[in-house]
């Protein structure tokens, strides 16, 4: 590693708290009650559904706002100044976010969706569930991944650069992403609200939370904005569950009706999350990168920004929609699945480093 990173002090390790540790249990909760709420008052989410200004539904937007703001607080642009310190693995997470998810998931999405799954699948969901799935792997993931970072003892400078640039690159990727990915599937592209979409779920919140990222450094410190993100973040782990009540108040009778479409959508999401992970970290091998950054750089490359993915798929097609199902998919395994991947890197550490032979 460079001198620079290496004498920096590192910041102190994320740690999984109750809220993230049992995710899949608080998923699975919302979805019983999702459904449950969604059969005894119709009318209340008829009304919430119809809450909405140019196609954004604002209840939800407002509580996407809670979900990512939080997390955005978190990243330090300036950050991107150390990226040429770690760049062999800096560019292995961009090639394998950039260049190699969206189109692995878009894929898996059209051969297990579109074909081998097609005849247990509602007909008239097949393209949404595969905008879904586009969606979901088309942003890399912004928050959870300083977590997995710290679990496998990764190199937290070059975590921190890698999901700074990774914020920038979305800004002026993510739609045109999107857009290439849903046309080549023939799925019709509203480029209104795909617009509007990422400039309110990524413009507006980048900029509001490095203003309050600035402001409460300014008047306190690392310390203080230490304090606000621990207030932050249950505030943003509630918001996302309430959103999942929503979109399982909405889907509630083709879920119960169909309950195999979680698991059918959660196969193609499985494999490329460890396919990615795989290729991130056999490549950062091949490139001689060291294990502290090949690890979170696997973990980059496979998770997902699913809090915007859920926005995105609710704002273009809707809560009832199959590609707001499918996003929540991805929020269900999210936690067990990444786990492993840390699991799987770090005992594999040995093998890593006696076979490479070699460190950055």
């Amino acid at each position: 590693m460079s001198g620079l990173a290496a004498n920096a002090p590192r910041p102190p390790k994320a740690a999984l708290g109750l809220f993230e540790r049992y995710l899949t249990l608080w998923v699975a909760g919302c979805i019983v009650v999702g459904i449950a709420l969604g059969q005894w008052f119709p009318s209340v989410f008829r009304v919430l559904g119809a809450a909405e200004i140019a196609k954004v539904n604002l209840p939800v937007a407002g509580l996407v706002w809670l979900m990512i703001v939080p997390m955005l607080v978190k990243i330090d642009f300036a950050a991107l100044g150390g990226v040429r310190a770690h760049w062999r693995g800096i560019g292995v997470t961009l090639f394998v976010n950039w260049a190699v998810k969206p189109f692995s998931m878009a894929l898996l999405g059209w051969l297990f969706i579109g074909w081998l799954f097609r005849g247990w699948l509602p007909a008239d969901q097949i393209d949404g569930y595969i905008a879904g799935l586009i969606l979901l792997a088309a942003a890399p993931c912004t928050a959870m991944v300083f977590v997995w970072s710290g679990l496998c003892d990764g190199e937290p400078h070059f975590t921190l650069s890698q999901v700074a640039l990774n914020d920038i690159i979305m800004v002026v990727a993510f739609a045109p992403l999107v857009g290439l990915l849903l046309g080549l599937s023939a799925i019709t592209v509203p480029w209104e609200t795909l617009l509007l979409s990422v400039v309110l779920y990524i413009v507006v919140p980048v900029i509001a939370a490095q203003a309050l990222r600035r402001v409460v450094i300014g008047q306190g410190g690392l310390a203080a904005l230490t304090r606000l993100l621990a207030r932050l973040q249950p505030i943003s782990l509630l918001a996302l569950l309430a959103t999942l009540v929503l979109l399982f108040g909405f889907q509630g009778n083709r879920i119960v009706a169909q309950p195999l479409i979680i698991a059918l959508l959660a196969v193609p999401i499985l494999i490329q999350v460890y396919f990615n992970a795989g290729l991130a970290y056999w490549l950062n091998r091949q490139a001689g990168e060291a294990h502290c950054v090949a690890g979170p750089s696997a973990l980059i490359g496979a998770s997902n920004f699913f809090e915007l993915a859920v926005a995105a798929a609710i704002a273009l097609f809707g809560l009832e929609s199959g590609a707001a199902l499918a996003t929540v998919v991805g929020v269900l395994i999210e936690v067990p699945v990444m786990l492993s991947v840390v699991r799987i890197v770090t005992r594999t550490k040995g093998w890593y480093e006696g076979r490479a032979g070699r460190s950055s």
